[in-house]
């Protein structure tokens, strides 16, 4: 939703996009928007989509019912305790807890089905294979396909097999993709960082806040490093939301029209005189991109 405040004000604003660069959830909403789908759509499509079945039944409100189990009366309390016990079980044996069908059908609700080659503008998303740990910029095939690589949050969504690899969210390598565009020749980067406040206020007792707790540390001072290849940073105020938690959609969307207000001036900077933007330059000697299905893509 923050991204989606991001566009907003962007397309307000007439400041034209050239390409686009997702990592996880910004690859959902970044894929979206190549498509076609405008921002006041995407933002509909996402109040429709959690009011559905589709959600309402997913793992993922069980899962956000979980993390707030600390604040419920003991009923509750004992009731996310069996959750939280049954989904331990699944992650012991399964590739996540998320069933890769209904995380499927979630995507295929945002996003049409075309291939990347296909999209009103030029779109990568970015993956990481768990075989090499390297990032995989993904530039053809499947959208939908391509999107679920890039959104495949660890142990909650399964990988996505793909060839040899073995593909899941952007974020364990690249968690704003910021090089993979100046590598597919964006001359100007405009960053969008989601990730949430470093401080917490959140109790930390269990052996598994601690590991969530470092490993959002670790991503903080990651994505910090990231953020030095961007002209403009956007970063809409997320607070210390857990990302299952959807409560706080339309908050989200105008903190990311705030944040991104903010900074209209310095991306207005870049404008040569003319008043033109910068055109969008693909590189041309760079490396060979990939496309879903495990085809190499080679970039014009």
């Amino acid at each position: 939703m923050a991204h989606i405040g991001v566009l907003k004000v962007l397309e307000s604003e007439s400041i034209p996009i050239d390409l686009i660069v997702g990592t996880s959830i910004g690859a959902l909403v970044g894929g979206a928007y190549a498509s076609g789908l405008g921002p006041y759509q995407l933002e509909k499509k996402t109040e429709e989509f959690l009011k559905s079945s589709t959600f309402q039944e997913s793992a993922l409100r069980a899962i956000r019912e979980i993390q707030a189990s600390r604040k419920l009366g003991l009923a509750q309390k004992i009731q996310a305790f069996f959750k939280n016990r049954l989904f331990l079980a699944q992650a012991m044996f399964k590739a996540g807890i998320l069933q890769g069908e209904d995380f499927e059908a979630m995507i295929e609700f945002f996003l049409p089905d075309i291939n990347i080659e296909e999209t009103r503008l030029p779109f990568r998303a970015v993956a990481s294979d768990l075989v090499t740990g390297e990032a995989v910029v993904i530039s053809g095939g499947s959208l939908r396909r391509a999107v679920m690589a890039s959104c495949a949050v660890p142990g909650a969504v399964p990988p996505m097999a793909d060839g040899g690899m073995l593909l899941t969210d952007g974020g364990v390598t690249h968690l704003v993709p910021t090089v993979e565009a100046r590598q597919e020749g964006a001359e100007f980067v405009v960053a969008v960082s989601v990730i949430g406040d470093l401080y917490s206020k959140e109790e930390i007792s269990s052996a598994m806040d601690i590991y969530v707790r470092a490993t959002n540390i670790t991503s903080f001072h990651l994505e910090k490093c990231l953020l030095e290849e961007a002209d403009v940073v956007i970063r809409p105020d997320v607070g210390n939301l857990h990302w299952t938690d959807f409560t706080a959609a339309k908050h989200l969307a105008s903190e990311g029209e705030k944040a991104t207000t903010e900074k209209v001036h310095l991306i207005r900077k870049a404008l040569p005189l003319s008043g033109r933007w910068r055109s969008f330059r693909p590189l041309r000697h760079k490396p060979a991109g990939r496309g879903i299905n495990g085809e190499i893509k080679t970039q014009a």
